[in-house]
């Protein structure tokens, strides 16, 4: 049988610069092949390239790409619109941007299928509501009329998946189609498109740096680095007995091992006590209050000196609520005490200069970091609240050391964040907490948005910091194998309450609830 796909010596090149070198592969009907590598390695640009969607911009591929029968790279462009939506259905990486906000998911749905087949009417509805349901979506058959920003990201992501589907495609193209979700919807989203591919002998071509999803759903896996694909193969054989040095790195870089003794001082850094956030629900013309939303709901821990808490659980769990209460951030109820003052019913004067001791570094280092400001005044502004009175050439040496402790050259400290990668843009945030010499670190998912290598770095980076300073940390994930690689107790969180809390390694290997074991389950294949 020909394969759905066939690519050949495949290169692409931006303005005279190549940026994927000689790549060929195959993907043969009801086939998964997954393309792995690094951010930066060519994944998303060989996988554009399939339906030559990088004809603009300077893109510039050569080679030969067969898609159905079809050369992609010389087709008119009448066959290209045949082809896509058609043959080939495309899942990107993030729906929120992917769908249009000012459409309803039901007009976008319908849209995929009336640019390939002739529906209108209740006909075209039906059709729409027999997608969402195939892509689990039944809950919302009903509510057409919704807008994406209405819906959570697993069911945005589903909605993509429908539209993908509209049309039967031989082949899909999964572009990190579950980077951003929780651990137990990248299962459900998955096994969700495994049964699909099977119903309908569909293929994919599943781009991911996430190896684990890799083991559970590829037949055969291509390895790409600085757009060279340096191994190929049957994914379990690869994985089990890689050939290349770099999927040797990549498979040691994914987050191992367990978190280093805590210090036994007894030293409380932050105690909170029955810690309740609710948001109003108002419906109507009179925006009037109906009822609420009780996004954590008596919630009480306590961290020590060197300790690192992990909170854990699905989107809408409460985590980052719960993380945004404790730093003055978030109104709501219930005690809070850092070093033994209570803080939770400071004023906004009273408690700025509590905050120098705890600092925040959020999921997005990009979105979380002034594009107009230099690296320096980034990590000095700070200082320049809190230590007003410090003269610029002390400024500027704390800055350095700052910069030095996260590993960074404080030569590039007149450089603006769009120069920099992902891992180093997350170093510069860490450096921005850290220049203040807290007491307590809040980490708001920082590791999600990298691939494993820049992970493990980060994971080693905040180890090295917590014994150095002795700082207390609460990590916010719904990643496990990272949280068992930082944390020293967890903290299950569901619908703003807390289902389980214990030491580490008890609650991974004999957890008590059933919530706990389907997080674990899901996160580690079934096993650790």
């Amino acid at each position: 049988m020909p394969p759905i796909l066939e690519v050949r010596d495949l290169q692409v090149a931006f303005r005279g610069t190549t940026v994927v070198h000689g790549v060929s592969f195959a993907v043969q009907p009801g086939e998964t092949v997954a393309i792995v590598g690094e951010s930066g390695s060519g994944k998303s640009v060989t996988a554009l390239s399939c339906l030559k969607l990088l004809s603009t911009g300077g893109a510039n591929p050569s080679g030969q790409v067969t898609l159905d029968g079809v050369d992609v790279l010389r087709a008119p462009e009448g066959e290209l619109r045949r082809l896509r939506g058609g043959t080939v259905g495309m899942v990107f990486q993030e729906p929120m941007t992917s769908l249009n906000p000012l459409h309803t998911i039901g007009r976008q749905v319908a849209e995929a299928i009336t640019l390939h087949r002739p529906l209108r009417g209740r006909a075209l509805a039906e059709e729409v509501r027999r997608l969402l349901r195939d892509a689990g979506l039944a809950v919302l058959e009903n509510r057409l009329d919704a807008f994406p920003h209405q819906l959570s990201g697993g069911q945005r992501q589903r909605v993509m998946i429908a539209a993908a589907l509209a049309n039967a495609p031989k082949l899909l193209i999964a572009d990190e189609p579950t980077t951003a979700l929780d651990v137990t919807v990248q299962r459900q989203i998955l096994d969700l498109l495994d049964d699909l591919k099977r119903r309908g002998n569909m293929a994919m071509l599943l781009i991911t740096h996430d190896l684990t999803l890799v083991r559970r759903h590829a037949d055969r896996v291509v390895v790409m680095r600085q757009g060279v694909a340096v191994e190929t193969g049957p994914a379990a054989e690869v994985l089990a007995r890689p050939a290349h040095p770099y999927t040797r790195m990549l498979l040691e870089a994914e987050p191992r091992g367990t978190a280093p003794p805590c210090p036994d001082s007894g030293e409380s850094v932050l105690e909170a006590r029955d810690i309740r956030v609710t948001f109003p629900v108002r419906r109507g013309l009179l925006r009037r209050v109906v009822s609420e939303v009780r996004a954590v709901d008596g919630v009480s821990l306590r961290i020590g000196a060197g300790e690192t808490l992990g909170v854990v659980g699905e989107s809408g769990s409460g985590k980052t609520t719960l993380g945004l209460r404790l730093l003055g951030l978030a109104p709501g109820s219930g005690t809070v005490m850092l070093r033994n003052q209570r803080i939770d019913g400071l004023s906004r004067t009273a408690l700025r200069p509590v905050r120098r001791a705890m600092q925040i570094v959020f999921q997005d280092p990009f979105g979380s970091l002034s594009p107009r400001m230099t690296v320096a005044d980034i990590v000095g502004e700070g200082l320049a609240v809190h230590e007003a009175s410090l003269r610029r050439v002390e400024r500027e040496r704390r800055v350095k050391v700052a910069l030095e402790e996260v590993g960074l050259d404080p030569a590039a400290s007149q450089r603006y964040p769009h120069e920099f990668s992902g891992g180093q843009r997350q170093r510069i945030a860490i450096a921005r907490a850290l220049v203040l010499q807290p007491q307590l670190l809040v980490l708001d998912e920082p590791t999600s948005a990298l691939d494993v290598s820049v992970q493990r770095q980060i994971v080693d980076l905040l180890r090295g910091l917590q014994h150095r300073h002795g700082l207390a940390f609460l990590f916010i994930s719904h990643d496990l194998r990272v949280v068992r690689a930082m944390a020293h107790r967890i903290l299950v969180m569901r619908n703003g309450r807390v289902v389980e809390e214990g030491e580490t390694e008890r609650m991974l290997a004999a957890p008590r609830e059933a919530y706990t074991r389907e997080l674990l389950s899901a996160a580690f294949n079934g096993g650790n």
